[in-house]
């Protein structure tokens, strides 16, 4: 079963806060990953992009909708080796999500994959790409390398590229993705409660960390049974409930908290 006509309203909205707001804000983190003085840039995209969202289907929503892809493409060739996989991993991301938007938008099925599914990896490849693979990074450097927070580091970009694959090879894939990536998730969680949140002083900032740790418990494990249950007997939410919860828990209790709050711990070091 598809999306419910609420649930398409809300995952646009979700996809248009990781745009405007979660990316932006995130970006800021990565040093020379979009220099500040090349924020409007990123705005001349994703403005449009987002626009693009709740016009109908069709070749201006479309035309709104490839200034994202400019935009994110560009972000794609800032990556670099030295950066760290998670970091790259962040850089890439919104690209995969602008390349669904794109297709979705004009209206047709990229590699035969419906328009619900598109717009699902657009908002998938903001939150459980860029925002998890940048706040596991994050959670490894702050933790000086130390064993879970390089394995978060590790795991939460494989997960991502296990998922994505699994969209082509098959069920079972990506339901190891989403293992693979609830288990990063969780270990980036319990180092943020045991080392960074603990060494911050600031009330607004622990209370950030805690809500984002929080939220990563619950809805990591709506993740991993939903894939479960696509390949078992085992009840899983619809897709339109799954937006609901997991979706808006991931995009507000998690990603917006997390980039916000390590906008005051801050970046990579």
């Amino acid at each position: 079963m598809g999306l419910t006509e609420w649930a398409r309203v809300l995952v646009a909205a979700l996809v248009g806060l990781g745009m405007l707001v979660v990316v932006p804000l995130g970006l800021r983190l990565i040093p020379g990953a979009w220099p500040a003085g090349r924020i409007p840039w990123w705005f001349a995209g994703a403005v449009p992009g987002a626009v693009s969202l709740w016009l109908p289907r069709g070749p201006v929503a479309a035309g709104l909708a490839t200034l994202y892809l400019l935009v994110a493409l560009a972000l794609l060739a800032r990556a670099r080796p030295r950066l760290g996989v998670a970091a790259c991993t962040a850089l890439a991301t919104p690209a995969v999500a602008a390349s669904a938007l794109v297709a979705e938008r004009a209206g047709y099925r990229l590699m035969g994959f419906r328009l619900d599914v598109l717009a699902l990896t657009e908002a998938h490849f903001h939150y459980a790409g860029f925002a998890a693979a940048l706040v596991a990074g994050l959670v490894s450097a702050f933790d000086g390398g130390n064993r879970a927070g390089r394995t978060a580091a590790l795991a939460v970009p494989a997960g991502t590229g296990l998922v994505l694959a699994g969209f082509f090879v098959g069920e079972w894939v990506e339901l190891a993705g989403a293992a693979v990536l609830t288990a990063g998730m969780w270990l980036a969680a319990w180092v943020t409660l045991r080392a960074v949140r603990p060494a911050t002083a600031d009330p607004l900032t622990r209370a950030l960390l805690a809500v984002s740790a929080a939220v990563l418990a619950v809805t990591m494990l709506l993740a991993l049974d939903w894939a479960v249950g696509h390949v078992t007997a085992v009840p899983r939410l619809s897709l339109s409930w799954m937006v609901a919860t997991h979706g808006v828990a991931n995009a507000l209790g998690f990603a917006l908290c997390s980039v916000l709050a390590w906008r005051r711990v801050g970046g990579f070091s």
